[in-house]
């Protein structure tokens, strides 16, 4: 996109909601790549549901780029299979975002905010990384959608995120049951932890196994008031942190 202009961006995300509302993930990763070209990255955290949009991207693009978020904290099994599902769909364009050094030595260097600050330690080892590798980029692509319940249950195809760039969210009209279809017919493999009754997984102190029907994302941040990490949430509304620097 070229000089940031409000009303002109409220009329192309308008547009492309009305366009896509009703199209196929292939057929919105396929606009999206072609609205918006090598500006455009795919976030994913190379979970439990991870492998079909990963799929999807690769049918559009191999290269495209594919943030990952590093934090520090995450099950040894997810950076295993970030390793290996990137190498069987042939992406090309991973790259790991870590939390910057000067921004843990300030404000967890002991590595157990997560004990006492939740949401400031996802800021640290999510948000923050994740706002400096989109500073290149015009729009993104996530892969919530809405039977992941909470917040997800209104989500728009299309949307503008409080920083001003646009996000597709080209699985928001599946169904789990749709999403497993998919797995199955392009023989994708699982992330390990979802055999062991991880539905969703995040980083290790804060993501619980999930007994068998209950609600998918109850693992996350057990029995606190938090059910996002921070990088889908109104940059108003975030912690704010003493930071570092970007090294």
């Amino acid at each position: 996109m070229m000089a940031y202009d409000q009303a002109a961006e409220r009329d192309i995300v308008a547009g492309l909601n009305e366009r896509l509302r009703d199209a196929t993930p292939n057929e919105i990763l396929r606009v999206a790549h072609e609205t918006f070209g090598d500006k455009l990255a795919l976030v994913s955290s190379f979970g439990a549901e991870s492998a079909v949009l990963l799929h999807m991207a690769a049918q559009v693009n191999p290269a495209i780029p594919v943030l990952f978020l590093d934090t520090g904290m995450l099950f040894g099994q997810t950076l295993d299979y970030r390793q290996n599902l990137a190498a069987k769909l042939g992406l090309t364009g991973v790259r790991d975002l870590r939390p910057a050094y000067a921004d843990l030595a300030v404000n967890d260097p002991s590595a157990n905010l997560w004990k006492t600050d939740v949401d400031g330690c996802c800021n640290i080892r999510k948000v923050l990384p994740l706002d400096r590798a989109l500073g290149e980029f015009d729009a993104w692509i996530t892969g919530r959608k809405r039977f992941q319940g909470g917040d997800r249950l209104r989500l728009p195809v299309v949307e503008r995120s409080s920083d001003g760039k646009i996000k597709f969210n080209p699985l928001a009209n599946m169904t789990k049951e749709g999403l497993d279809d998919y797995a199955a017919e392009h023989d994708l493999p699982a992330h390990p932890l979802v055999a062991q009754g991880f539905p969703s997984i995040g980083c290790w102190p804060c993501t619980k196994p999930v007994e068998e029907g209950g609600d998918v994302r109850s693992g996350r941040w057990a029995g606190q008031d938090k059910s996002e990490c921070g990088i889908h949430v109104d940059r108003a509304t975030r912690p704010t942190l003493e930071v570092g620097g970007d090294i």
